[in-house]
């Protein structure tokens, strides 16, 4: 799925589906949100959840409250299966530095508080 915010791949439209139905509820949706903290300033974090606040984004069954969405906009989610393990991948090209495991990124803060 693509949108101007961000493009999931099909491997990861695939895992969150799956996800979903391990999760045995409808009305859940994978919730992919910025936060602080992390070795880089700031970390991408993944949940479950029922609940659609006023300022959510809704991109099939992905929830991205407004917040982190300013941090995600060109974003790819992807989710990756190899020898190394599994899990959900994304590269962002708003992201100044990133960390080893790519879990938190720093980003340029004047391009956000002018």
């Amino acid at each position: 799925m693509e949108s101007k915010m961000m493009t999931i791949t099909e491997s990861a439209k695939t895992r969150i589906q799956d996800l979903i139905i391990e999760e045995d509820n409808p009305l859940v949706k994978l919730r992919v949100f910025v936060q602080g903290g992390g070795c880089s300033g700031m970390q991408y974090g993944f949940t479950f959840d029922e609940d659609t606040s006023e300022d959510d984004f809704v991109i099939d069954n992905m929830l991205v409250d407004s917040v982190s969405a300013q941090y995600l906009t060109g974003a790819t989610i992807d989710y990756k299966d190899d020898i190394m393990g599994s899990n959900f991948v994304i590269q962002n090209p708003n992201a100044q530095t990133t960390c080893g495991c790519g879990s938190s990124f720093s980003v340029d803060p004047s391009a956000y508080y002018n």
